[in-house]
């Protein structure tokens, strides 16, 4: 196996809305970034992901790019990023950019240009298509955020194609113009010492030429089979790699919604020659009641069977990334643990054990290092997210479902949850902005913020601080082959990982009632490494508290 830094690192994700505000407008900025930086050194993390940052509207906190060059006025200026970097770099802690490169804004110039006519030089760089008649788009898919995917343009009469927000068109990427374009900027980039990308959707930029009816899925018809893993997605990725990822020594990975083991192994194989690793979906999607929609826990045998086979399978063939949640999903402690006040600390250490412990390259979302929990929403009125806004017009206003029986699905999922600012401590909006923050704080900052947890070696930050340190310290924890046990049980996740003369045993507890598990004669005489109780692991059957974990290792 090719061991390389981007395999051994911690990243960390920061979404720099709701980070740390420096200026009280409310709004997280990047000079607040900066003033973070020894927090994260402490932690031990290695990479930054930094969500988009550039000049954007913010129709979908910008994720809808007006410029690729330019830093949102809201965040700061281009000098303020490049203090950043170099801030990082003085710490020993790489910064990656967020690649929103399947679609642009409508406020693009490449858009303001595409728009004013049929045949100018720009026009060919969005996906433009005759509607069926004046009042029929195209086709009936669907966008991701709601609605038709295709909006219909007075100034030439015809739709273009936007898979998420009609302010976010689609880049025809079969332009080698589009794509020069583009590697061009991300040459740009990583020439200022950017240390990789993570990719947007980027599963997403190639299309088929033939674009018909999906099958329908609710509302509107399903695009994915002619826009998701297109057919020419990896020699476009490929291409990418020659032009540009292959010159730097940088880390990519993809966002790539719908992948399959097989297909991971074509985007982030050893020697395919495009991408790093993927993030995979499986274990955060499922079917919801309505859409993604619901207020349901995965089965553990079904989280176990899903994360054990991406394990497996990828396993000295390609490279697994490691997440419970981020800037789209609500938060882990209340998704996968338990965020009773009573559970909350012991099951957000419960889901970092288990998920340090894996084989991948893990990722913390801002936050999730002090357990974080999803916001107890109310009404619809206190989004911010358009997906969630959306939704609730989709279902409950002009749909047929009630508020009471939609509610709950939306306010467990919404990717508000995600957004809420960082609790740093107990002061006026937990230390966030002086100002009024642009979504408002979790209440249990009071209880759940970063002072009081810096400052207790019990807390859920510093179990995080271990882990890493640890994953530094034992290549069994990086490179181990991992095999599971008990896979049909519903209360208990364990499996042992093994490199070389190393072992592991991890042991998780997902349930709120004590469970009696029995340690393999091998681990007799192993040693713990890690445990959010504080139990001592002598005797061979061992009572496990709710949401216990342990981690035992032998040579």
């Amino acid at each position: 196996m090719n061991k390389a830094w981007w395999k051994e690192a911690v990243i960390y994700q920061i979404y720099p809305r709701s980070f740390m505000d420096s200026n009280g407008d409310g709004i997280g900025d990047i000079p607040g970034i900066i003033s973070r930086l020894d927090y994260l050194k402490y932690l031990g993390i290695d990479v930054i992901w930094l969500s988009p940052v550039y000049r954007s509207p913010n129709d979908d906190n910008g994720y809808d790019i007006s410029d690729y060059q330019a830093i949102m006025d809201e965040f700061g200026t281009m000098e303020d990023f490049d203090t950043l970097l170099a801030k990082a770099h003085e710490r020993g802690i790489r910064i990656i950019m967020d690649l929103v490169v399947n679609h642009t804004s409508d406020e693009h110039k490449w858009f303001i240009e595409s728009r004013k006519s049929g045949n100018n030089k720009f026009r060919d760089y969005y996906i433009w298509r005759e509607g069926r008649d004046a009042q029929t788009p195209p086709n009936n898919w669907g966008s991701c955020f709601g609605g038709s995917a295709w909006q219909y343009d007075e100034e030439t009469s015809m739709y273009y194609l936007h898979l998420f927000s009609r302010k976010q068109p689609d880049l025809n990427w079969d332009n080698p113009d589009v794509r020069k374009e583009i590697f061009d900027m991300m040459t740009w980039w990583c020439d200022k010492g950017i240390d990789g990308f993570r990719m947007d959707v980027i599963s997403m930029i190639s299309k088929t030429g033939e674009m018909p009816d999906g099958e329908t899925t609710g509302l509107y018809g399903d695009f994915s089979p002619f826009c998701v893993h297109g057919p020419n997605v990896h020699k476009y990725l490929q291409e990418m790699n020659e032009k540009v990822l292959s010159k730097y020594d940088i880390m990519t990975v993809g966002e790539t919604s719908g992948v399959t083991t097989e297909l991971a192994k074509q985007y982030a194989g050893e020697d395919t020659h495009e991408l790093n690793m993927v993030f995979q979906f499986e274990h955060v999607e499922g079917d919801g009641k309505y859409g993604k929609w619901t207020d349901e826990k995965m089965p553990l045998t079904t989280l176990k069977k899903i994360l054990s086979r991406w394990q497996i399978e990828l396993y000295d063939k390609a490279w697994n990334s490691l997440f419970w949640d981020n800037h789209d999903q609500p938060r882990a402690v209340s998704r996968f643990g338990d965020d009773r006040p009573q559970y909350q600390e012991i099951s957000a250490k419960m889901l970092a054990t288990c998920l340090h412990m894996l084989q991948g390259t893990p990722y913390i979302y801002q936050g999730e290092e002090l357990g974080m929990t999803n916001y107890p929403f109310q009404n619809p009125d206190e989004f911010r997210d358009i997906e969630s806004i959306n939704a609730y017009e989709e279902w409950c206003v002009n749909g047929t479902v009630s508020h009471d029986v939609f509610w709950p699905c939306l306010a467990f999922k919404s990717r508000d949850n995600a957004r809420t600012p960082v609790q740093w401590n107990d002061s006026a909006h937990a230390g966030f902005t002086t100002g009024t923050p642009w979504i408002a704080v979790n209440p249990n900052y009071k209880t759940i913020n970063a002072k009081a947890q810096t400052a207790n070696p019990d807390s859920v930050f510093h179990y995080y601080k271990k882990l890493i340190a640890l994953r530094k310290q034992y290549p069994v924890i990086v490179y181990g082959k991992y095999e599971a046990l008990l896979e049909d049980s519903e209360e208990l996740f364990a499996y042992t990982r093994t490199y070389e003369n190393e072992k592991l045993l991890v042991v998780c507890s997902f349930c709120d009632h004590e469970t009696i598990f029995t340690i393999p004669d091998e681990f007799s005489e192993a040693s713990c490494l890690i445990t959010n109780t504080g139990q001592e692991y002598n005797n061979p059957t061992i009572t496990l508290a709710p949401y216990e974990a342990f981690v035992l290792y032998k040579k």
